[in-house]
């Protein structure tokens, strides 16, 4: 069991829903139940799954919610991208956020295949 706040890719996802916490909080009140919501739960998920996978005895169960955690982060790529399409983001904070998201994806994957192969020995 290890401390999910020495993890980089955990400090990282961290920023991110901070971030998308203040950007959605400008979105119309009209998407609060929906795209708001939507952006802000799957952004939570990644730091949260994170967290919970910390906590389990095995590298195993840790990297299937790695893994739970990457799904999230693809989810909340589409979110910014229609916020994008439908006008609730400029071109540039698109750009900044897809590029958190991105270098996380990256982080992830390499994570779950380090607890894979720790996990194989």
């Amino acid at each position: 069991m290890q401390d999910f706040r020495k993890l980089k890719v955990w400090e990282k996802a961290h920023r991110l829903v901070l971030d998308i916490y203040r950007v959605t909080g400008g979105f119309p009140k009209s998407e609060f139940y929906g795209l708001v919501s939507q952006m802000r739960r799957s952004a939570a998920s990644i730091p949260g799954n994170l967290a919970e996978g910390c906590g389990r005895h095995s590298d195993r169960d840790f990297a299937r919610f790695v893994q739970i955690a990457l799904g999230s982060a693809s989810e909340l790529e589409y979110h910014i991208l229609l916020s994008r399409d439908l006008g609730f983001l400029a071109d540039e904070r698109y750009a900044a956020l897809c590029g958190q998201v991105e270098e996380i994806k990256r982080m992830l994957t390499a994570f779950a295949n380090t607890l894979r192969t720790e996990a194989d020995r």
